[in-house]
Protein backbone atom coordinates (compact mmCIF):
# COMPACT_ATOMS: atom_id res chain seq x y z
CA UNK A 1 0.00 0.00 0.00
CA UNK A 2 1.37 3.50 -1.06
CA UNK A 3 2.48 5.31 2.33
CA UNK A 4 0.07 8.40 3.41
CA UNK A 5 1.49 11.23 4.78
CA UNK A 6 -0.13 13.07 7.68
CA UNK A 7 -0.98 16.99 6.98
CA UNK A 8 1.25 19.44 9.17
CA UNK A 9 1.89 22.88 8.90
CA UNK A 10 4.95 22.67 11.27
CA UNK A 11 7.80 23.17 8.47
CA UNK A 12 5.89 26.22 7.47
CA UNK A 13 5.37 27.79 11.41
CA UNK A 14 8.50 29.84 11.35
CA UNK A 15 7.51 31.78 8.13
CA UNK A 16 4.37 32.91 10.31
CA UNK A 17 6.69 34.60 12.95
CA UNK A 18 6.38 38.15 13.55
CA UNK A 19 3.17 38.46 10.58
CA UNK A 20 -0.08 39.89 11.76
CA UNK A 21 -2.48 37.11 11.21
CA UNK A 22 -6.37 37.20 10.93
CA UNK A 23 -8.47 36.29 13.83
CA UNK A 24 -9.81 32.76 13.01
CA UNK A 25 -12.11 33.05 16.48
CA UNK A 26 -13.79 36.07 15.71
CA UNK A 27 -16.02 34.61 13.70
CA UNK A 28 -18.19 31.30 13.52
CA UNK A 29 -16.96 28.57 12.13
CA UNK A 30 -18.89 27.62 8.81
CA UNK A 31 -21.41 24.63 8.69
CA UNK A 32 -22.25 22.14 5.64
CA UNK A 33 -25.35 21.86 4.60
CA UNK A 34 -27.73 20.65 1.82
CA UNK A 35 -29.48 23.24 0.32
CA UNK A 36 -32.35 23.70 -2.19
CA UNK A 37 -30.91 25.77 -5.15
CA UNK A 38 -34.08 27.25 -5.12
CA UNK A 39 -32.81 29.15 -2.12
CA UNK A 40 -29.52 30.14 -3.75
CA UNK A 41 -29.06 33.72 -4.91
CA UNK A 42 -26.60 35.62 -6.96
CA UNK A 43 -25.39 39.00 -5.73
CA UNK A 44 -24.17 40.87 -8.69
CA UNK A 45 -22.97 43.68 -7.26
CA UNK A 46 -19.95 41.84 -6.88
CA UNK A 47 -20.48 39.05 -9.27
CA UNK A 48 -22.08 38.64 -12.38
CA UNK A 49 -24.59 36.34 -14.51
CA UNK A 50 -23.55 33.70 -16.57
CA UNK A 51 -22.66 35.15 -19.83
CA UNK A 52 -20.46 34.66 -22.49
CA UNK A 53 -19.04 32.06 -24.42
CA UNK A 54 -16.33 30.57 -22.05
CA UNK A 55 -19.37 30.76 -18.62
CA UNK A 56 -21.84 29.05 -21.15
CA UNK A 57 -18.95 26.53 -21.84
CA UNK A 58 -17.66 25.45 -18.28
CA UNK A 59 -21.91 25.14 -16.90
CA UNK A 60 -22.87 22.37 -20.19
CA UNK A 61 -18.72 21.00 -19.84
CA UNK A 62 -20.10 20.17 -15.93
CA UNK A 63 -23.59 19.37 -16.68
CA UNK A 64 -22.80 16.68 -19.35
CA UNK A 65 -19.84 15.58 -17.09
CA UNK A 66 -20.88 16.06 -13.83
CA UNK A 67 -20.29 13.33 -10.78
CA UNK A 68 -20.67 14.54 -6.95
CA UNK A 69 -16.58 13.34 -6.86
CA UNK A 70 -15.98 15.95 -9.13
CA UNK A 71 -18.74 18.44 -7.45
CA UNK A 72 -17.15 21.06 -4.29
CA UNK A 73 -19.36 22.13 -1.96
CA UNK A 74 -20.78 25.65 -2.79
CA UNK A 75 -19.67 28.23 -0.39
CA UNK A 76 -22.86 30.46 0.62
CA UNK A 77 -23.77 33.02 3.18
CA UNK A 78 -26.95 33.91 4.93
CA UNK A 79 -28.62 36.30 3.54
CA UNK A 80 -29.74 38.97 6.21
CA UNK A 81 -33.32 39.40 6.82
CA UNK A 82 -34.56 36.11 5.30
CA UNK A 83 -33.20 32.91 6.60
CA UNK A 84 -34.28 30.42 3.94
CA UNK A 85 -32.28 32.23 1.29
CA UNK A 86 -28.47 32.13 0.79
CA UNK A 87 -26.02 34.36 -1.48
CA UNK A 88 -23.54 31.87 -3.92
CA UNK A 89 -19.93 33.15 -3.01
CA UNK A 90 -18.35 30.56 -4.63
CA UNK A 91 -19.97 27.73 -7.10
CA UNK A 92 -22.73 29.31 -9.24
CA UNK A 93 -21.48 27.85 -12.45
CA UNK A 94 -21.62 24.22 -10.65
CA UNK A 95 -24.54 24.50 -9.03
CA UNK A 96 -26.63 25.63 -12.24
CA UNK A 97 -24.74 23.10 -14.26
CA UNK A 98 -26.82 20.93 -11.38
CA UNK A 99 -29.71 22.36 -11.90
CA UNK A 100 -29.57 21.59 -15.14
CA UNK A 101 -28.92 18.18 -14.52
CA UNK A 102 -32.60 18.23 -12.45
CA UNK A 103 -30.45 17.97 -8.93
CA UNK A 104 -32.79 19.91 -6.47
CA UNK A 105 -30.14 20.42 -3.65
CA UNK A 106 -26.41 20.92 -3.19
CA UNK A 107 -24.13 20.24 -0.33
CA UNK A 108 -23.03 24.06 0.89
CA UNK A 109 -20.65 25.58 3.60
CA UNK A 110 -22.54 28.18 4.77
CA UNK A 111 -20.63 31.44 6.52
CA UNK A 112 -22.02 34.13 8.18
CA UNK A 113 -20.49 37.22 6.50
CA UNK A 114 -21.82 40.29 5.46
CA UNK A 115 -21.85 41.81 1.94
CA UNK A 116 -18.21 43.41 2.66
CA UNK A 117 -16.98 40.07 3.69
CA UNK A 118 -18.82 38.24 0.82
CA UNK A 119 -17.10 40.35 -1.60
CA UNK A 120 -13.75 39.91 -0.16
CA UNK A 121 -14.31 36.32 -0.10
CA UNK A 122 -15.67 35.63 -3.77
CA UNK A 123 -12.01 38.14 -4.79
CA UNK A 124 -10.20 35.81 -2.29
CA UNK A 125 -11.63 32.53 -3.68
CA UNK A 126 -11.81 33.28 -7.20
CA UNK A 127 -8.65 35.69 -7.87
CA UNK A 128 -6.19 33.04 -8.62
CA UNK A 129 -8.96 31.43 -11.05
CA UNK A 130 -7.87 32.51 -14.60
CA UNK A 131 -11.43 32.11 -16.03
CA UNK A 132 -12.35 34.81 -14.18
CA UNK A 133 -11.45 38.20 -15.24
CA UNK A 134 -9.86 41.54 -13.77
CA UNK A 135 -13.15 43.86 -14.31
CA UNK A 136 -15.06 41.10 -12.45
CA UNK A 137 -12.30 40.54 -9.64
CA UNK A 138 -12.07 44.59 -9.73
CA UNK A 139 -16.10 45.03 -9.00
CA UNK A 140 -15.51 42.53 -6.09
CA UNK A 141 -13.33 44.24 -4.59
CA UNK A 142 -14.65 47.77 -4.81
CA UNK A 143 -17.84 46.08 -2.74
CA UNK A 144 -15.48 44.72 -0.37
CA UNK A 145 -13.77 47.87 0.57
CA UNK A 146 -10.70 47.75 -1.28
CA UNK A 147 -8.62 50.79 -0.50
CA UNK A 148 -6.75 50.73 -4.25
CA UNK A 149 -9.86 49.39 -5.67
CA UNK A 150 -12.14 51.87 -4.54
CA UNK A 151 -9.73 54.85 -5.44
CA UNK A 152 -9.67 53.83 -8.68
CA UNK A 153 -13.17 53.79 -8.57
CA UNK A 154 -13.21 57.43 -7.36
CA UNK A 155 -10.84 58.27 -9.85
CA UNK A 156 -13.06 56.88 -12.59
CA UNK A 157 -16.15 58.30 -11.48
CA UNK A 158 -13.81 61.98 -11.65
CA UNK A 159 -12.82 61.03 -14.86
CA UNK A 160 -16.48 60.17 -16.78
CA UNK A 161 -14.96 56.44 -17.06
CA UNK A 162 -16.60 52.96 -15.76
CA UNK A 163 -14.89 49.85 -15.79
CA UNK A 164 -17.50 47.43 -17.51
CA UNK A 165 -18.05 44.23 -15.11
CA UNK A 166 -17.82 41.74 -18.03
CA UNK A 167 -16.67 41.64 -21.37
CA UNK A 168 -18.82 43.49 -24.29
CA UNK A 169 -18.78 43.81 -28.18
CA UNK A 170 -17.08 46.76 -29.00
CA UNK A 171 -20.14 47.65 -30.69
CA UNK A 172 -22.05 47.87 -27.85
CA UNK A 173 -19.81 50.22 -25.66
CA UNK A 174 -20.86 52.83 -24.34
CA UNK A 175 -19.31 56.65 -23.52
CA UNK A 176 -16.87 56.28 -20.58
CA UNK A 177 -16.97 52.83 -20.45
CA UNK A 178 -13.34 50.53 -21.07
CA UNK A 179 -12.41 46.81 -20.10
CA UNK A 180 -8.80 48.35 -18.58
CA UNK A 181 -9.16 47.54 -15.22
CA UNK A 182 -5.86 45.88 -14.80
CA UNK A 183 -3.92 48.91 -16.71
CA UNK A 184 -6.40 51.71 -15.66
CA UNK A 185 -5.20 50.28 -12.04
CA UNK A 186 -1.22 50.34 -12.80
CA UNK A 187 -1.71 53.93 -14.51
CA UNK A 188 -3.41 55.61 -11.58
CA UNK A 189 -0.19 54.04 -9.21
CA UNK A 190 2.68 54.63 -11.35
CA UNK A 191 1.11 58.92 -12.08
CA UNK A 192 -1.05 59.74 -9.40
CA UNK A 193 -4.69 60.74 -9.29
CA UNK A 194 -4.41 64.34 -10.49
CA UNK A 195 -2.87 63.50 -13.46
CA UNK A 196 -4.93 60.19 -14.08
CA UNK A 197 -8.06 62.14 -13.93
CA UNK A 198 -7.11 64.66 -16.25
CA UNK A 199 -6.10 62.26 -18.85
CA UNK A 200 -9.52 60.16 -18.85
CA UNK A 201 -11.48 63.56 -18.60
CA UNK A 202 -9.50 64.48 -21.73
CA UNK A 203 -11.12 61.28 -23.46
CA UNK A 204 -14.41 61.75 -22.18
CA UNK A 205 -15.56 65.31 -22.21
CA UNK A 206 -14.23 66.10 -25.44
CA UNK A 207 -15.92 65.67 -28.77
CA UNK A 208 -19.15 63.14 -28.66
CA UNK A 209 -17.10 61.33 -25.42
CA UNK A 210 -14.99 59.42 -28.16
CA UNK A 211 -16.75 56.24 -27.74
CA UNK A 212 -14.64 53.53 -27.43
CA UNK A 213 -11.16 55.44 -26.71
CA UNK A 214 -10.82 54.44 -23.02
CA UNK A 215 -7.73 52.09 -23.56
CA UNK A 216 -5.33 51.64 -21.46
CA UNK A 217 -2.33 52.75 -24.87
CA UNK A 218 -4.57 56.05 -25.21
CA UNK A 219 -4.98 56.61 -21.16
CA UNK A 220 -0.69 55.39 -20.43
CA UNK A 221 -0.20 58.31 -23.44
CA UNK A 222 -2.31 60.90 -22.40
CA UNK A 223 -0.56 60.67 -18.34
CA UNK A 224 2.64 60.28 -19.87
CA UNK A 225 2.40 63.48 -21.56
CA UNK A 226 0.69 65.33 -18.72
CA UNK A 227 2.99 64.03 -16.09
CA UNK A 228 6.00 65.07 -18.45
CA UNK A 229 4.53 68.72 -18.56
CA UNK A 230 3.40 69.60 -15.31
CA UNK A 231 1.20 73.28 -16.61
CA UNK A 232 -0.59 70.90 -19.40
CA UNK A 233 -1.94 68.88 -16.38
CA UNK A 234 -2.88 71.58 -14.31
CA UNK A 235 -4.47 73.23 -17.05
CA UNK A 236 -7.89 72.53 -16.25
CA UNK A 237 -10.56 73.77 -18.13
CA UNK A 238 -7.86 74.75 -20.83
CA UNK A 239 -6.27 71.49 -21.33
CA UNK A 240 -10.08 70.24 -22.35
CA UNK A 241 -10.51 73.08 -24.69
CA UNK A 242 -7.31 72.03 -26.32
CA UNK A 243 -8.38 68.64 -26.66
CA UNK A 244 -11.79 69.62 -28.32
CA UNK A 245 -10.01 69.60 -31.39
CA UNK A 246 -7.79 66.29 -31.39
CA UNK A 247 -8.79 63.06 -33.57
CA UNK A 248 -8.72 60.53 -31.00
CA UNK A 249 -9.40 57.67 -33.91
CA UNK A 250 -7.11 58.87 -36.74
CA UNK A 251 -4.36 59.25 -33.85
CA UNK A 252 -4.73 55.57 -32.35
CA UNK A 253 -5.12 54.34 -36.28
CA UNK A 254 -1.63 56.60 -37.04
CA UNK A 255 0.13 55.26 -33.70
CA UNK A 256 -1.07 51.40 -34.49
CA UNK A 257 0.58 51.73 -37.89
CA UNK A 258 3.56 52.86 -36.95
CA UNK A 259 3.99 50.65 -34.07
CA UNK A 260 3.89 47.58 -36.03
CA UNK A 261 5.74 49.29 -38.36
CA UNK A 262 8.81 50.01 -35.56
CA UNK A 263 8.07 46.78 -33.28
CA UNK A 264 7.06 49.23 -30.22
CA UNK A 265 4.06 49.78 -27.94
CA UNK A 266 1.16 51.69 -29.44
CA UNK A 267 1.71 54.61 -26.64
CA UNK A 268 4.77 55.59 -27.74
CA UNK A 269 3.81 57.06 -30.45
CA UNK A 270 0.77 58.55 -28.84
CA UNK A 271 2.91 60.51 -26.98
CA UNK A 272 4.13 62.44 -29.75
CA UNK A 273 1.06 62.88 -31.44
CA UNK A 274 -0.71 63.75 -28.42
CA UNK A 275 2.28 66.48 -27.38
CA UNK A 276 2.39 67.93 -30.70
CA UNK A 277 -0.97 68.86 -30.40
CA UNK A 278 -1.14 69.96 -27.00
CA UNK A 279 2.26 72.20 -27.75
CA UNK A 280 0.35 74.11 -30.70
CA UNK A 281 -3.17 74.54 -29.53
CA UNK A 282 -2.11 75.62 -25.90
CA UNK A 283 0.21 78.33 -27.26
CA UNK A 284 -2.53 79.03 -29.46
CA UNK A 285 -4.99 79.34 -26.99
CA UNK A 286 -2.35 81.77 -24.78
Amino acid sequence: MTELTRISGAKFRARLTGKTLSNIDAKEKPRLFWIAITNLRVDERYQRKIVGRASEKSVLSIAENFSWAKFAPVVVAEIDGDEELFAVIDGQHRTTAAALRGIRDVPCLVMKAGFADQADAFAAINGGVTAISTMQLYHARVAAGDAESVALHEACRDGGVTICRYPIPAADIRVGETLAAARLARQLKRYGRDVFVAALSCITKTGDGNIGMVRAPVVEALCAVLDGEPAWGGAGDALIDAMQSFDFFKAYSDARLRAVQEGIGISVPLVEIIGDHLEKALVTEQ
